[in-house]
């Protein structure tokens, strides 16, 4: 992703021959937007046509140059099949829509180094430094600014105050994780904070993660038009192979976030990017409601299989809240599965059924909260359970887990900096309704996840909140909107130069 010229542009491995990796040869896709919201489809941004990329263009990075022309840095799968990095420039800088791009014939402009895998060039021959060293995919070194600051910084950014964060994607786990630290410019080197260090700081695995559900490869860039670092990420299927076959098409993006340092200057804090609210239609609201133990609300008016939510939830009291061994702390995902929504509780669960089948509940996502004891303090766990979203065969349906990093026994509610201490949304991606991205504690804690409800095929999605704890819960605010569905992906003409960014945030074609 990359902010040109007044225009959002996406490049985005794409395969035009199928919805698999195995029938033919990679390219890469472009879309333009005016808003993060709509999007036009520009064709191809590159195609294997040359002998440094025969078999395919594998990953790809732009980036604008010091004189503010954009450049691609793509890995090619030469005629011999021997990865190599290669570059293009646009046609023409002029055109903001960046339409056609250039291979220069001297590429590759790294050629294979000798010590180097020529199929793999992240792993180098037997013999390496390291044997615990595994392939890291997009990694993303940025600037965030000092601490509680929500404006975004450019990557050249530097002074007094500035921190980076270095992410990293990881295939052995399939998610991505991130450290804060320091970059010197002079060493080229990046040090991560003392809490990221523990154990040498190289070991990812004692890293903060982007986001605890499905996603994967996030990329961020800076948006020079309204201050933020804005970062995207790849939903991959969790379907079957065959049901990529049938639709002719795999793999969905999230909804754009912005991002930045929390006050306390140690984790990043996420959230849908405020154009979302063009969307918004038909609302619903819920005003210092109470839910009983065991209660059940539905939210009427509101089609939750396009819908953004917001929601407060109050606990009164901690009394009921259940003991917790600290080595549960390790495995959040395993302690969801054990403590699922319908799983009754002290202090929880509480929280939102999503993308419902209506009162039989036969198909539902759970996106809740638990409070728990820990010697003489209190941890927050946020869960999204899958296990009934939806009926169809072969889909897999995980619990997905994160602690919240606010100070429950405080105030008592699951709030913090941010006015809106807990969000979900699903968004409206394609006709396939059915990514759900949730914020908990002001957007710390975040997770994606993928469903596949049969019901919404012929009928519609319904929103409920629930609470299976023991006492009751205060709902002091919730907020739901329909969302109207986005264009994605239309087609512009190829002579048309009315493509532009308006006042209204709509890409007009």
């Amino acid at each position: 992703p990359v902010y040109y010229n007044g225009m959002y542009h996406l490049f985005y491995q794409y395969n035009p021959h199928g919805a698999l990796w195995d029938v033919g040869n990679l390219s890469w896709g472009h879309s333009v937007s005016g808003d993060l919201v709509n999007w036009a489809d520009l064709g191809n941004a590159l195609d294997p046509t040359a002998l440094f990329d025969a078999n395919g263009c594998a990953s790809v990075s732009v980036t604008i140059l010091p004189d503010g022309n954009p450049v691609i840095l793509y890995s090619g799968i030469d005629a011999d099949r021997r990865q190599v990095q290669n570059i293009a420039f646009p046609k023409n800088p002029l055109d903001p829509l960046l339409r056609e791009w250039v291979k220069p014939s001297y590429n590759p402009v790294v050629p294979l180094p000798a010590d180097v895998s020529p199929d793999n060039f992240l792993h180098r021959r037997r013999g390496a430094a390291s044997r615990d060293a595994v392939m890291a995919e997009c990694p993303d070194l940025f600037p965030v600014a000092p601490r509680g600051a929500a404006e975004g910084l450019d990557t050249s950014a530097r002074g007094p105050g500035v921190r980076h964060v270095l992410k990293v994607s990881m295939p052995d786990k399939l998610q991505d994780y991130y450290a804060v630290g320091r970059y010197d410019d002079e060493t080229d080197t990046f040090t991560p904070d003392e809490e990221d260090a523990r154990g040498g700081g190289g070991d990812y695995r004692r890293w903060r993660r982007i986001d605890h559900g499905h996603l994967y490869v996030s990329m961020t860039f800076f948006d020079a038009r309204r201050n933020r670092r804005v970062l995207w990420a790849w939903v991959n299927e969790s379907d079957s192979e065959a049901d990529d076959v049938a639709r002719g098409w795999s793999g969905l993006q999230s909804f754009p976030r912005a991002l930045w340092l929390d006050a306390g200057g140690r984790q990043l804090v996420q959230w849908s990017v405020e154009e979302i609210e063009t969307l918004r239609r038909r609302r619903a609201d819920l005003v210092d409601a109470e839910v009983e133990a065991g209660g059940l609300r539905e939210i009427g008016d509101v089609e939750s299989s396009q819908a953004d939510v917001d929601v407060v939830f109050e606990v009164p009291s901690l009394v009921r809240a259940e003991g917790l061994d600290p080595s549960r702390l390790l495995d959040a995902d395993a302690l969801c599965g054990e403590k699922g929504a319908s799983v009754r509780g002290g202090v929880g669960p509480f929280g939102l059924l999503v993308m419902a089948s209506g009162d039989d509940l036969r198909e539902h996502t759970a996106v809740f909260f638990r409070v728990f004891r820990i010697l003489h303090e209190y941890t927050v766990l946020m869960c999204t359970d899958l296990t009934r979203s939806s009926t169809m065969a072969g889909v897999y349906k995980p619990m997905h887990g994160g602690f919240v990093n606010v100070d429950i026994e405080k105030d008592e509610h699951i709030e913090s900096a941010s006015p809106i201490p807990c969000t979900l949304g699903t968004e409206p991606l394609t006709i396939d309704h059915s990514i759900v991205e949730s914020f908990g504690g002001g957007g710390r804690t975040c997770m994606t996840a993928r469903v596949y409800p049969e019901h919404v095929a012929t009928g519609s999605g319904h929103l409920y909140v629930f609470n299976n704890g023991s006492d009751a819960v205060k709902v002091p605010k919730l907020e739901a909107w329909e969302l109207a569905t986005a264009s994605v992906n239309v087609v512009a003409a190829e002579d048309d130069d009315g493509l532009v960014a308006s006042e209204t945030r709509q890409v007009l074609c």
